[in-house]
């Protein structure tokens, strides 16, 4: 550990001239130091704190530290916008922190959410100085990675962050009325505004955010492909440490970039899954504590990753397996040198009728032979919704606070279909994706269904494990519908269960389904209509990641 110096600020230009400001950690030492760049639009004085050591801690390691704000955010000039900038503000933020006074002309790049996608910005115009990078938590491609999940906005995280960063736009603008609506709505979230998708708030107080975009493309179009980093990495190779959390919400980025990454990289790919939501970073997430194991390693394995790549130091990183996954149940990490390939194991659903009103009605059989014959009409179960009790959201990686809760309560709603395994014999190790296959139909010309995996214990608490959502806009036609689960790496242990939960709605950690079709940017909390669902339970099933007790 070095001493550190007096923090610094320091600032630089753009190619159109616009100031950008940051703070500058330096080590007290001899020699020049690789620098280590956080690019975010919180405010530098926090820098990513809130899950990673101070940039003091980072410099004291042999690192000239730059927490730099980005365009229009802390007490950078120019307009802030979404992404807009991050490109070509990024590389010229690299260019200039590689000549700084002290640097070797060595530069990493760190940091989660938005400050994991300024990584990927910068990296996308491949500058010299850029060697390696370390993206927590990011969108790959923005539309099916962070704004919307099966087509399904993602409403309760994009609201509040629309807020989070409408309300910090205000105060930097000195203007108090909005800043106090804005803040006040960020503690209340205005879920039942006449247009709940789109609430007065936004229209009125947040003239700029990206809240306006993002709601009103609702549909996979270019919008999305030329916002999306997956658009502008497809030549750009670069060592990268991917970090994820099995709760976090941006999964799914994280993932798509690292296989994309792996796949065509010759660099090493990292990657890191750790039982975390987006934040923080910690041994309990919901109510579940996976104990000491959980507790965050990735200042240090940072460290290692840039003294391997910016310093040129012989870490043995490079002889450990590159992947690190954090098996929750047991409680412990496993590494490999790619992700596991699973087998499929099929669990398939059946009823008596009443798996919304009986507890033991709706069964998960893994041997379709042992399914009774029973008539056709006893054979599906019917989901009612009702738009004045939607099923509520609780943890899960869609929803704020995300994690592990024990659900049996919202089980025994008569709107939320269960189908129970028998207890395990043996303990049942999940890693990867967990695929449900409904068949149904609906009343109406859309609706939408949530699909949660859950663990049953002896003791009757039922403990979410992964979930899924989609919104399908073909209702009233009957057809097997797909929904891809959040990705897991689980533990079910003996003596256990499993358990599909179904239901037409999760709100508000996705936008509800007023049944109509119209767009969701326009949809009135008065024109929703009750939607039913019939599920044929002879034609669904789930399929489990299942691999080998290692």
């Amino acid at each position: 550990m070095l001493p550190i110096r007096p923090k610094q600020t320091a600032c630089t230009y753009t190619r159109d001239g616009i100031r950008l400001d940051a703070d500058v950690y330096r080590p007290d030492g001899k020699g020049d130091f690789p620098v280590l760049l956080m690019r975010q639009p919180y405010g530098r004085n926090i820098a990513s704190t809130i899950v990673y050591a101070h940039p003091s801690w980072y410099a004291a390691q042999g690192y000239i530290v730059v927490i730099q704000d980005v365009r229009g955010r802390g007490t950078s000039e120019g307009k802030f916008k979404l992404f807009a900038h991050e490109i070509a503000d990024g590389e010229d933020s690299v260019n200039w922190a590689a000549k700084l006074p002290g640097s070797n002309g060595n530069v990493g790049m760190y940091g989660f959410s938005y400050q994991g996608m300024t990584q990927l910005y910068a990296a996308a115009a491949k500058p010299e100085a850029l060697k390696a990078i370390c993206p927590a938590m990011i969108g790959y491609d923005l539309y099916n990675d962070w704004a919307y999940e099966g087509d399904a906005f993602c409403l309760q995280t994009n609201l509040a962050w629309a807020l989070q960063l409408s309300t910090e736009t205000a105060r930097l603008q000195k203007n108090e009325r909005a800043y106090q609506v804005l803040s006040a709505a960020t503690r209340n979230l205005p879920f039942h505004d006449a247009t709940p998708n789109y609430p007065e708030v936004i229209k009125f107080f947040a003239p700029d955010s990206y809240y306006h975009d993002w709601i009103n493309h609702s549909q996979q179009n270019n919008y999305w492909q030329e916002l999306s980093p997956k658009k502008h990495l497809q030549d750009v190779d670069l060592a990268m440490f991917h970090i994820g959390g099995w709760f976090d919400t941006y999964l799914r980025g994280t993932l798509n970039l690292y296989n994309d990454m792996v796949s065509r990289s010759q660099y090493r790919q990292q990657l890191l899954i750790a039982p975390w939501a987006h934040i923080p970073w910690g041994r309990k997430v919901g109510a579940v504590d996976f104990g000491v194991n959980a507790i965050s390693p990735v200042d240090k394995m940072q460290i290692s990753w840039f003294n391997q790549f910016l310093k040129g130091e012989n870490t043995g990183l490079l002889d450990l397996p590159p992947v690190w996954l954090f098996e929750m149940g047991t409680n412990i990490w496993h590494n490999s040198p790619n992700i596991p390939i699973p087998s499929q194991k099929s669990y398939f659903l059946s009823s008596t009728g009443l798996a919304g009103i009986c507890e033991d009605s709706g069964s998960l059989i893994d041997n379709p032979d042992s399914i009774p014959d029973l008539i056709p009409n006893i054979s599906s179960d019917i989901i009612v919704h009702d738009p004045w009790r939607p099923v509520p959201s609780l943890g899960g990686h869609a929803g704020i606070p995300a994690g592990m809760c024990d659900r049996s309560q919202i089980d025994a709603r008569s709107d939320v279909l269960t189908y129970t395994s028998k207890i395990l014999d043996e303990d049942l190790h999940l890693t990867g994706s967990v695929i449900v296959e409904i068949s149904c139909y609906a009343d109406k010309v859309s609706f939408d269904l949530s699909a949660i995996l859950s663990e049953v214990y002896q003791d009757g608490r039922v403990y979410n494990i992964t979930q899924g959502y989609r919104n399908f806009r073909d209702g009233t036609n009957e057809t097997v519908r797909k929904i891809e689960l959040q990705p897991t790496c689980i533990r079910i242990a003996q003596g256990n269960a499993l358990r599909l939960s179904l239901s037409a709605s999760c709100f508000p950690a996705y936008a509800m389904n007023a049944g109509t079709g119209e767009e969701i940017s326009s949809s009135k909390l008065i024109n929703s209509e009750i939607i039913t669902i019939t599920v044929n339970c002879r034609d669904s099933r789930i399929l489990l990641p299942v691999v080998a007790d290692t």
